[in-house]
């Protein structure tokens, strides 16, 4: 018995193997067509803007006597605002892509009054750390001072208004 082995296809067999991609490559294209190659209708949803996010505390007028904070992302700081007496302070916390998300699991929300902006120190108050949604306190603050926010992971506002 002898054996031949060579890199040359026999005639027969290379006629099949061509007559099997001629066959076969419209299909092939057809399949390629049908499945898409990433066009545009891939793109996901931006989510919406946090400016166009309806938050509560943003939606009253601002009265005499208030302050009223808004921000996108921690940590920041704002001000110096003048600040005389008792104040009813309340922060909000929203994300835009989910109107409905439950804050509970999030990253606590925390700001502070300070006397230098971004610097705790004598003088500094805790306003809250929360992982909620919303927070209520009531405070006593005389002088110019810094919000500050240091943690928080999605857009707030935060409004003082004058206790009477």
């Amino acid at each position: 018995m002898h054996l031949c082995i060579s890199h040359e296809v026999p005639g027969s067999q290379h006629a099949t193997t061509i007559h099997r991609v001629r066959r076969c490559a419209p299909l092939l294209l057809a399949l390629a067509a049908l499945a898409g190659c990433g066009g545009a209708d891939d793109k996901p949803t931006p989510p919406p803007p946090a400016s166009k996010a309806k938050v509560a505390l943003l939606q009253a007028p601002r009265r005499p006597g208030e302050v009223v904070v808004r921000g996108e992302a921690s940590p920041a700081s704002h001000g110096p605002f003048a600040f005389d007496g008792r104040y009813v302070v309340r922060f909000e916390q929203f994300a835009p892509e989910d109107p409905h998300l439950d804050f509970a699991g999030e990253t606590a929300f925390v700001a502070s009054v300070d006397r230098r902006a971004e610097e705790d120190g004598p003088g500094s108050i805790r306003l809250f750390r929360a992982a909620k949604r919303t927070g209520r306190r009531t405070v006593t603050l005389h002088g110019r001072l810094f919000v500050d926010v240091s943690f928080g992971d999605f857009p707030y506002a935060i409004r003082f208004t004058p206790a009477h």
